[in-house]
């Protein structure tokens, strides 16, 4: 430790004496803060793990969440707490161990997040839109996916006696939830009413159907096995379950129709069936009132599409539990078996909120989803529980500038040594953060659903803003690139880890290696 202490007072002696200027340097208490901290995190790192079995193991998949997300996300922390910012981090980037992870998709440089996860839960990388096969399988043909099925680490899980859970802001049959559960020739499939007659003819299945039978169609898959299936599924996607009929819509349906479903079948009422011990909720209070200590199974529903926007999830006509609040009380349920569980999370919005170039909503999602891996985190044991942080891919989303410290992330440039916005070269101020393509600027004010983007024409390139308050939750940053949507991007992302089998997580990693991190700690293929 002495010689680490040296070492540490030495580089900062060498910025002196290199010749930095005293004002980019700390003051005394600030530089004896950082200083201490540093020598805490090394210490950290320092300290021999020799754990890596685990009893469970939680995934958190923060959809869309690229490094500039996180520091952007980091940074708008601190300053919501009244700081700089830049000092901060998120509870996770505070883990031991962390990792780069590539993403590409065998088909793909970028990828998307069907191809990606299917990656993190079976250990095979398979093409872009596709849904736990390999990739041998030919996107929307129902004949290619027997026989290029690959099992996942929820179904060996199940296959192993653990509980397991699934929890998504975004809907539960979209494409990253799914990739733990079911076999698709397509990610759209996610009710019948989305699938080709000649998918429906052949005999495959859509998502939602996979999600309600997964017992069934495991034990179909695999001779000689038993399973209990999924304990807890908590998301958003009502309308994938029920019937195009209003005769069934939830008490909170927002449209007249609410299901989709065009065979008539309600598989919520399916699944309530089969399941004569399980709780089916919609709401926040029906949320609420399930009991962990003498649930053996939830099913929650709590909205037609999509979970709302952290940012809008007041706004929601029956309440919705956060994405913490749905964490916790899934621990709470999984934690009843004395064998482990394995729960996976999904922050969806993060990615939908930067698909609609707002960096508002996607950098409040990320906090949100912040929350719930510290919950998470507060609520298992750190000898017994592997906790793996990372995301399926990031975004063109960008932090650019000269801004100086504690400038606000989400307003315009403010150089160092200056009180006013920077102009460019077109004598217009810019902001911070942007994005390379997608539909660029618009002012909603004080909108809090991103979405809203979506009721306008694209609208990029430069734009005047010297009077726009780029700092409202409303403000849609501005983009070069006209498209429908902003798109993914290809650089790698990261991998945050802790407890038994975490100091596995070094170096740069293909996203694959997720699944085998799992299996290690859990010893899921033996069985």
């Amino acid at each position: 430790m002495k010689l680490i202490l040296k070492a540490a007072a030495s580089a900062i002696a060498l910025a002196v004496s290199s010749g930095l200027h005293a004002d980019v340097l700390p003051d005394s208490q600030a530089q004896s803060a950082w200083f201490t901290d540093a020598q805490s995190k090394i210490a950290q790192k320092l300290e021999v793990n020799s754990k890596f079995k685990a009893k469970n193991v939680i995934l958190f998949v923060g959809d869309g969440m690229g490094v500039s997300t996180l520091t952007a996300s980091r940074i708008l922390k601190g300053q919501m707490a009244g700081e700089m910012g830049e000092e901060g981090y998120l509870a996770f980037e505070e883990f031991p161990y962390t990792a780069l992870v590539k993403t590409y998709n065998v088909d793909a440089q970028t990828p998307d997040s069907a191809g990606t996860m299917t990656a993190m839960m079976s250990g095979l990388k398979t093409d872009v839109g596709v849904i736990g096969v390999d990739e041998d399988i030919e996107r929307g043909d129902c004949s290619t996916v027997a026989g290029n099925e690959v099992i996942t680490a929820l179904e060996l899980a199940e296959i192993k006696g653990l509980s397991t859970g699934i929890i998504s802001t975004a809907r539960i049959t979209h494409a990253t939830p799914a990739a733990t559960y079911a076999k698709s020739a397509d990610r759209n499939w996610e009710d019948v009413s989305d699938m080709p007659e000649a998918a429906v003819t052949a005999g495959c299945k859509d998502i939602a159907d996979q999600l309600v039978n997964f017992e069934n169609y495991l034990e179909d898959r695999y001779t000689g096995i038993d399973v209990d299936g999924i304990e807890v599924a908590f998301g958003g996607g009502r309308r994938h379950f029920l019937p195009r009929d209003a005769a069934f819509n939830s008490p909170d349906a927002v449209s007249s129709v609410e299901g989709d479903r065009t065979d008539s079948r309600d598989l919520t009422a399916e699944w309530q069936d089969m399941y004569e011990n399980g709780v089916y909720v919609y709401d926040q209070a029906g949320f609420d009132a399930i009991d962990p200590a003498s649930t053996e199974r939830v099913f929650g529903l709590f909205n037609e599409s999509h979970m709302q926007y952290e940012a809008d999830r007041a706004n929601d006509v029956a309440g919705e539990p956060s994405v913490a609040d749905m964490t916790t009380k899934a621990i709470d349920i999984l934690d009843n078996n004395e064998k482990g569980f394995f729960l996976m999370v999904e922050s969806g919005r993060i990615d939908h909120g930067h698909h609609a170039g707002s960096a508002y909503n996607a950098l409040t999602d990320t906090l949100a989803f912040e929350a719930a891996v510290k919950a998470a985190y507060e609520n298992t044991n750190p000898e017994d529980t592997l906790i793996l942080v990372t995301a399926d891919h990031s975004h063109v989303f960008t932090i650019a500038g000269y801004p100086k410290r504690g400038n606000p992330i989400l307003g315009k440039v403010v150089n160092v040594g200056s009180d006013e916005p920077a102009m460019a070269a077109d004598n217009m101020p810019y902001t911070t953060l942007g994005y390379t393509n997608g539909l660029g600027f618009q002012d909603l004010g004080n909108e809090t659903d991103a979405d809203a983007i979506y009721a306008y024409t694209a609208n990029t390139g430069r734009m005047d803003i010297t009077n726009v308050d780029t700092e409202a939750s409303g403000y849609h940053q501005e983009a070069l690139i006209p498209l429908g949507s902003e798109t993914h991007a290809g650089e790698d992302i990261s991998l945050h880890a802790s407890g038994p089998g975490s100091q596995l997580v070094q170096g740069v990693v293909e996203q694959n290696v997720v699944f085998h991190l799992i299996n290690q700690a859990l010893d899921l293929v033996e069985e």
